[in-house]
């Protein structure tokens, strides 16, 4: 199999798990600006290839959002595909070290919290849930 279509074809699939999840695909750094320059609170996924983003990052997106409290957006970029994007979110936390797949809540479009790779990698996909459920208990609105 070519290498080429066989990433392209994991790709595709990461990227519609997360916008069947309901989360918004920002490509480009204006779209970062134009979602996280809103009032609220934004949820932002970095996601990638890896197996902890497949395997725990992406299942506890899509099932944190089984919550009484939620952000007000959910919003994902891809790392390695949407770069500019991608560094353009990692901007906005200028305190946080590059991680992907990692977790970020915007309150006003300022960083409150991440949840970087070494907080998802060999954890249980319920641990990284409960993690984001704290922030929609603390920061988020009741649905």
């Amino acid at each position: 199999m070519d290498f080429n279509l066989y990433m392209n074809d994991i790709v595709t699939t990461a990227r519609s798990e997360m916008r069947e999840s309901g989360y918004t695909e920002l490509t480009t750094p204006d779209e970062v600006d134009q979602y996280l320059n809103k009032e609220g609170t934004s949820l932002v996924m970095v996601n990638s290839v890896c197996g902890c983003a497949g395997g725990i990052a992406r299942p506890a997106a899509k099932h944190a959002l089984n919550y009484d409290k939620l952000p007000t957006q959910l919003l994902t970029v891809f790392a390695g595909q949407d770069k500019e994007a991608t560094e353009h979110v990692r901007d906005k936390a200028p305190d946080y070290l590059p991680s992907s797949p990692s977790f970020a809540l915007f309150k006003d479009g300022k960083v409150v919290d991440m949840i970087e790779r070494h907080e998802i990698e060999g954890h249980e996909t319920m641990s990284v849930i409960t993690n984001l459920q704290a922030w929609f208990e603390e920061h988020c609105e009741e649905v």
